[in-house]
């Protein structure tokens, strides 16, 4: 296949080479990504919605499939499979318009750029130029718009082959990257219309009978006039023909059984995706989830800074698959399955399916709560625990409940407690809601209540007992984090900011407005008066703390559920009442919240839509990227000075780097429940739980790596410490290490010391 590869290399230097002109060096880099490009895209697909009816709501939907399935799936699989090299990182003088011109050898920005030093691995060369992604995504496009826009071609065509070149005029893909991406992404696009049409005639057919009669293909997506039988029920179909019995009449389903079949639908879809999501690798552990995986290597009653509930459940995540960070992060979109089921159910009970379907996407466009089904923290056991005992508190609260719905109530709390210090606070929920609800006051009388205070003070001794031998510690660090005996700054405008961001801005203000709104109309219903009392005494107890100190994004995440409960349930009745403005504020919000989900989970796609990655500063993913490089360099420090002959271990400055470092070093991984090969060096007094767990004063004689990272804005070097120099004979600078964001914006400056004889 010599000839082949060698009339591609022409074909790409004809292309890259020989059509070089002024007008193609600014048009193509433009052409391939620009910043404008995103935003007419959201723009296009609101006008399309508002004025194309079903055919385009079918068109956009299948429109996000196949290209999620495409780029993120088939594509991204067959980079790694091929793993070929881009032309300009085998090829001499390819021409590269766009691309800043390399700083001369030895200069300050030639260093900044460079590889990480002490024998650490260099940057790798960019991989993946097989298929080219922006070929396939383009005519994958084309191909879907062909299939429900006939006229589109005229116009998608062009503009796909335009793309296509642009990528072989800018030097990052070979002709047959792209005519393999081109090939592809049209055929695969064509067979995920096609599988989903037959699967909506197929199986769709029988699960949602009434909306498959009003729409009978996605192929030809045409809404076919509303019979006023199909308002309440409408008969499924037979089974097939010869199977069913004689006399069989199909089972009747109503609309509402509709809506539950399709929420059950998405609960599963959305479970899969983030598992794949969780596979794919996209992004790496944070600091905290890193540290609470060392926890888990150290079962305890309790720890430091938290309860012991988080390494429980990475013991058990880890221990099904393996020590990753798929492991680490399992059981989180296991608990947001959970949750959305069991609210999904709740509302089909007690208030209808459709609300309760909302409600669903509402959560899934709400960026805190979608980060929640990813990372494994405590929070998504906080909120998973808060919502349970919620739940079984509604039971509770009835005047037929039983002593058993109480004691489910205690436990579920009591567990709360183990996942987080937060779960103290649904205490003061409950107190709220008996003040607010008086048919309620009655429980106070029967032993229900006070057995699940019980039961609630039994789960807590651990970490009782834990605290109670280790000099209540947990205490002062709260009193930390409460900011107690420190000068007042008010933040409650940054803390409302924060949160109307992180919740979606338009579903926060419902939110509020119906917190605050439902008194006027609705105060005696109590659905509306236990879901406020279960949210909104812990929102208003951090909004009253945000006058005296900053408050972090996370800490109202159990208030969030049962607020949005109160908004889904206040909007639907007002819905029912004929405003008709609910909806269109509906899809302002998904049409906001979805965007920011989708990026949110891969900012890199900023970066393929307009060819100019995020900046650092403004990527919140960033506290999740370049720990692997981090710690190959420091891993390269630590080979070079093995070669002296004497161990070597490691000393951070900081919990959160012992814990990456740990992680991503396979030796250091592997040590981790033994004879650590990472230290991070502690205090006199307890600052984290490594100053719980053993020190590397039993390494005398051994030499040292020591690793701290600098201010990313003024990355000066540091002398060493004092307490370097009196632990160790010698303590050798060994330079600073940049670890970079795209290659090119630093990241992460890490100054490390070589540290010789731990005296």
């Amino acid at each position: 296949m010599y000839w082949l590869e060698a009339l591609d290399v022409e074909l790409f230097r004809f292309f890259n080479l020989r059509l070089i002109n002024p007008v193609f060096d600014v048009m193509m880099p433009f052409v391939s990504g620009n910043v404008f490009f995103f935003p007419a895209l959201v723009l296009a697909g609101l006008l399309l919605i508002w004025k194309g009816g079903a055919r385009a709501g079918v068109f956009l939907i299948m429109a996000l499939l196949v290209l999620g399935i495409g780029d993120g799936l088939i594509c991204r699989n067959l980079k790694h499979t091929f793993e070929r090299p881009r032309p300009f990182v085998v090829l001499p003088d390819v021409h590269r318009p766009g691309q800043p011109t390399p700083a001369p050898a030895g200069t300050t920005e030639a260093k900044t750029a460079a590889a990480p030093a002490m024998g650490a691995p260099g940057p790798k060369g960019p991989t993946g130029s097989m298929p080219s992604s922006h070929a396939a995504n383009w005519f994958a496009a084309t191909m879907v718009a062909l299939i429900y826009y006939r006229r589109s071609v005229w116009g998608m065509l062009p503009a796909a082959l335009l793309v296509s070149f642009s990528r072989l005029y800018l030097g990052v893909h070979y002709p047959s990257d792209v005519l393999v991406g081109a090939i592809l992404g049209a055929g695969y696009a064509a067979a995920i219309v096609w599988s989903l049409d037959a699967l909506w005639r197929t199986a769709f057919r029988r699960w949602f009978p009434l909306w498959w009669r009003r729409l009978p293909s996605l192929w030809s997506p045409e809404l076919q006039p509303e019979s006023e039988s199909d308002e309440d029920q409408f008969p499924l179909p037979p089974r097939r023909r010869g199977l069913a019995e004689p006399g069989f009449r199909a089972p009747h389903v109503t609309r509402d059984q509709h809506w539950l079949r399709l929420g059950y639908s998405v609960v599963v879809a959305l479970f899969l995706v983030r598992l794949a999501y969780l596979a794919s690798g996209t992004i790496q552990l944070s600091e905290d989830e890193a540290y609470q995986w060392l926890w888990s290597k150290h079962l305890a009653l309790s720890y430091f800074s938290k309860p012991p509930m988080i390494a429980y459940v990475q013991f058990l995540g880890t221990s099904i698959w393996g020590d990753n960070a798929f492991g680490v992060r399992f059981f989180s979109p296991v608990i947001g399955a959970i949750l959305s089921l069991a609210m999904l159910r709740f509302f089909a009970r007690e208030v209808n399916a459709r609300t309760g379907f909302f409600l669903l996407l509402i959560l899934t466009a709400a960026p805190l709560v979608a980060v929640g089904s990813i990372l494994m923290t405590v929070d998504p056991l906080s909120v998973l625990f808060w919502a349970a005992a919620m739940l079984a508190g509604w039971r509770a609260v009835r005047e037929n409940a039983r002593t058993q719905d109480w004691l489910w109530v205690g436990l579920w709390m009591g567990l709360g407690f183990l996942s987080k210090y937060t779960g103290l606070f649904q205490w003061l929920c409950w107190v709220v809601f008996f003040g607010l609800w008086k048919p309620a006051r009655r429980q106070l009388r029967r032993p229900g209540p006070y057995l699940a205070l019980l039961v609630n003070v039994l789960c807590a001794l651990p970490v009782l007992l834990w605290n109670g031998q280790h000099g209540w510690a947990t205490l002062g660090h709260v009193a930390s984090d409460a900011k107690v005996g420190e000068a007042s700054r008010i933040l409650t405008p940054e803390f409302l900011g924060v949160e109307m961001g992180v919740l979606n801005p338009v579903f926060f203000v419902a939110m509020v407005w119906a917190a605050i709104a439902f008194w006027r109309r609705d105060r005696h219903d109590p659905r509306l008066v236990y879901f406020f009392s279960m949210g909104a005494p812990l929102f208003l107890a951090y909004l009253l703390h945000s006058l005296h100190g900053r408050v972090l994004a996370n800490w109202i995440a159990p208030s969030v559920l049962p607020l949005f409960c109160v908004a889904v349930i206040y909007w639907d009745k007002r819905w029912r009442l004929g405003v008709t403005k609910i909806r269109g504020w509906l899809i302002a919000g998904l049409a906001v919240g979805f965007p920011l989900v989708l990026i949110g989970h891969n900012t890199d796609l900023i970066g393929k839509l307009t060819g100019h990655p995020l900046p650092l500063r403004l990527d919140p993913l960033h506290r999740a990227r370049g720990w692997d490089d981090t710690a190959a360099a420091v891993e390269g420090a630590r080979q070079a000075l093995l070669t002296e002959g004497k161990p070597v271990f490691i000393i951070t400055a900081h919990y959160g780097m012992a814990g990456q470092i740990s992680f991503y070093l396979p030796e250091a991984a592997a040590a981790a429940s033994g004879i650590p090969l990472v230290y991070c060096q502690v205090g006199e007094h307890p600052e984290n739980q490594f100053y719980y767990w053993p020190t590397y004063e039993s390494r005398k004689g051994e030499n040292a790596i020591f690793v701290q990272q600098l201010d990313r804005d003024h990355p000066a070097p540091l002398p060493p410490s004092a307490r370097l120099l009196a632990e160790f004979e010698s303590v050798t600078d060994l330079g600073v290490t940049n670890v970079l964001y795209h290659d090119h914006e630093l990241l992460r400056p890490l100054q490390v010391f070589a540290c010789r004889g731990l005296k």
